[in-house]
């Protein structure tokens, strides 16, 4: 899943000469947290709520209303903006993009394309929508977890007594974190099927593989084992 395809792409841009009021109101009217600078329509810099706090914090104690509004309106983006930005390619993986926004401790970054001209934004909001979507939460269903020996069909043969108990399929995930070398963890999400039935099918998947838990999002039921 690329970066592309989840990104913000109208974004919200402000002029390095603009005001720090001029942001303030920008990122107040469109309910986000970061903002691109541009200078001739290049991306010279961006700017984020915390950036403006910081900027103002200092002298908010000492002055009334009315300074503080007049010494915002004066200042630059520029003088406070963070120069050379981090970004994001837009054929870079949401999984490479999660693990620099998380490695350099941010909450989003601007997109480029191949020329670095900005096409997008992406944020911790947009990861979390692909997150969503992956695991297919939308169909609630039951979410399952196993353990499972790392061997070929060991995925399948615990699929399939799923669908003989009428699971249709949302997501199947797998990881080798946290497991013992020879195994892997498997998550499935499956939705339709017979709850009449569900203590067998439970039952059956235990013969197989080391049911960890289920959470019921339909009967709102989780089991952990």
């Amino acid at each position: 899943m690329l970066v592309k395809n989840w990104m913000s792409k109208k974004v919200v841009i402000i002029d390095e000469n603009d005001s720090m009021q001029d942001a303030v109101n920008l990122i107040k009217q469109h309910k986000i947290n970061m903002l691109p600078v541009m200078k001739k329509g290049k991306l010279t810099g961006i700017v984020t709520d915390r950036d403006l706090k910081k900027a103002s914090a200092s002298d908010a104690t000492t002055l009334d209303v009315h300074e503080l509004l007049y010494l915002i309106s004066k200042i630059k983006i520029k003088d406070i903006m963070s120069k050379n930005p981090i970004t994001v390619p837009f054929d870079f993986t949401i999984e490479e993009t999660a693990s620099m926004l998380l490695e350099n401790n941010i909450s989003g970054a601007p997109v480029v394309d191949k020329d670095k001209q900005l096409v997008g934004v992406i944020t911790q909001a947009d990861i979390f929508k692909v997150i969503i979507s992956l695991t297919g939460i939308a169909k609630k269903g039951v979410h399952f977890g196993f353990k499972v020996k790392d061997l070929p069909g060991s995925i399948k043969e615990v699929a399939d007594i799923i669908r003989n108990y009428g699971g249709r399929m949302a997501s199947i995930l797998t990881s080798y974190e946290r497991v013992p070398q020879g195994y892997r963890n498997v998550y499935i999400r499956a939705y339709g099927i017979d709850r009449s039935k569900f203590k067998n099918l439970l039952s059956d998947l235990k013969k197989i593989a080391d049911l960890l838990y289920y959470v019921d999002h339909t009967e709102n039921k989780r089991e952990i084992f």
